[in-house]
């Protein structure tokens, strides 16, 4: 038996002065009405209601029983219209946890307009480039780029990454343009420490190499450092678009074996749970969904592969 609902046919009985009229109230049977209160009763081993073939009334029990339970269903009731207020009109603390170098170049708008549109919510953006457990760190949405591996957790798609080996026209005039995967073995890599060296295609698995490693000459935790090395004269990189497309079309940095272009990476928006999604949480995945673009907008001024 839902206690609740036994709790409001004995609020109801009391209320319309008979188990007929409380039926009507509740769009129930009078029979179940009736069993609602006997269990009830049953379950609390004391008798709330007097009966008699005219009317109903409280026992001394009963009567402190209906305050209470007047009490607890009005408490319970301002609790579902308060979440159901959240639901029409999303507010509270949207806690995202986002990469750093994407987040500080790409979201700061996107956070701008969505709070535009819903004025009610707060966001909390974390920015790390670490694998963060959204449940344990109370993360809404976690925002991750590569090829998710399967979990408990539910993943949307908001964008295709592209990833491109590059390199400066002037380190290339220096050292030479390669034209075979080989031909890296002869030149300077700066090596981002966080990339999935076990991501399918075959730029990855030439740098998982032991003669490319060791040309590995500058390691870091973060893109934008790499993409300004690599401007500078540093060596080759291999990095997202979304960090180097200012770069790569304004000559900064040139593409090196187009040909071997991976297949593009994804950005998702990873949260715990499809079902009683908070709204907020929805309105944010959905708001994301098309913010960007097929192809993105950092893109848009770059080549695509040869075999796009």
């Amino acid at each position: 038996m839902d206690r609740i609902d036994a709790m409001r046919a004995f609020v109801a009985v009391v209320t319309e002065g008979s188990f007929s009229k409380a039926a009507i109230t509740m769009q129930l049977s009078p029979q179940l009405v009736s069993k609602y209160v006997a269990k009830l009763e049953e379950e609390l081993h004391t008798r709330l209601l007097n009966r008699t073939t005219r009317k109903v009334s409280l026992t001394e029990a009963g009567s402190q029983y209906f305050t209470h339970a007047q009490q607890v269903l009005l408490s319970i009731d301002e609790m579902a219209s308060q979440l159901g207020g959240l639901q029409q009109h999303p507010k509270g603390v949207l806690r995202i946890s986002a990469p750093v170098s994407f987040a500080l170049k790409h979201m700061a708008k996107l956070i701008t307009d969505f709070q535009d549109r819903y004025p009610s919510v707060t966001v909390d953006l974390q920015l790390s480039d670490r694998k963060v457990d959204i449940v344990e760190e109370g993360f809404d949405i976690a925002l991750r780029i590569g090829q998710l591996q399967s979990s408990s957790l539910i993943a949307k798609q908001i964008a295709p990454i592209r990833v491109v080996l590059c390199a400066s026209p002037e380190y290339l005039k220096a050292h030479g343009t390669p034209k075979q995967l080989e031909d890296l073995e002869s030149h300077r890599y700066l090596h981002y420490s966080y990339m999935n060296v076990e991501t399918k295609g075959q730029i990855y698995k030439y740098l998982k190499t032991k003669q490319f490693k060791e040309r590995s000459v500058f390691h870091s935790n973060n893109g934008d450092v790499l993409v300004e090395a690599a401007i500078a004269g540093g060596g080759l990189i291999l990095q997202p678009t979304f960090i180097a497309s200012e770069a790569l079309s304004t000559g900064k940095l040139v593409v090196v074996l187009p040909e071997y272009e991976p297949s593009p990476l994804g950005l998702y928006a990873v949260y715990a749970h499809r079902k009683l999604l908070p709204h907020k949480v929805r309105c944010f995945i959905d708001f994301m969904t098309d913010y960007y673009g097929i192809p993105p907008y950092w893109d848009e001024n770059i080549a695509h592969a040869p075999n796009d």
